[in-house]
């Protein structure tokens, strides 16, 4: 890559990057349905089609680690082997909790989000058929690592399954955080959590 073409795309991603940070706050401040796009290229100081050129919807700003995410997931499930995907997956969110992933903090900061998730249908769908997505991404990633020609009904149903339980090990955490004010606790209980959704998928895929 030309050096031209490295600092156009770093002066890019910090553009996307901020214009996600001011509508972050604005959401927080305003709730998510309240907030406009216009409010947040004017906050942002840039133009209504900029900030359609780095997201594609107004849901795409909240749920902006959405790519990065199932990005990691796809590199995690091709590089699995010799474990099983599942089990490589497993392996992965220990790591990302030791590593103090930005997505996966349970700490104050973090409750902003989860607040204005709960408060808006308009997220809530939109966070529903990201779960469906992502299943269906680590349905065909696992198919893929497997050397399977097809994802089988029992393939979809236990992705179904090991990317709700990650979903339902977020918002237990975050929970937990919120009665206890303890981080470590709640990364206790999501690693338990992911723990015991991996062996339920894993289940399902050995029951004959």
């Amino acid at each position: 890559m030309s050096i031209a073409k490295d600092r156009h795309s770093r002066r890019r991603l910090a553009t996307r990057q901020r214009i996600s940070n001011i509508a972050t706050a604005l959401f927080a401040e305003h709730g998510f349905d309240r907030v406009t796009i216009d409010a947040i290229a004017e906050a942002a100081d840039v133009g209504r089609m900029t900030v359609f050129n780095h997201f594609a919807r107004k849901e795409d700003l909240f749920f902006d680690r959405e790519p990065a995410i199932r990005a990691m997931l796809r590199e995690t499930l091709a590089q699995s082997a010799p474990d099983h995907p599942f089990e490589a997956l497993r392996k992965r969110a220990h790591c990302l909790v030791a590593e103090n992933a930005p997505f996966l903090h349970f700490a104050p900061q973090s409750q902003s989000f989860i607040a204005t998730l709960s408060e808006s249908e308009t997220l809530r769908a939109r966070a529903r058929a990201l779960r469906d997505e992502i299943s269906e991404d680590v349905a065909q990633g696992t198919a893929s690592a497997l050397g399977l020609d097809r994802v089988e009904p029992r393939l979809h149903l236990a992705a179904t399954l090991l990317v709700a339980g990650w979903g339902r090990a977020y918002i237990e955490a975050q929970n937990c955080f919120v009665t206890r004010s303890a981080s470590s606790k709640a990364q206790c209980l999501f690693l338990d959590l992911i723990d015991l959704a991996t062996k339920a998928a894993l289940l399902v895929l050995e029951t004959a």
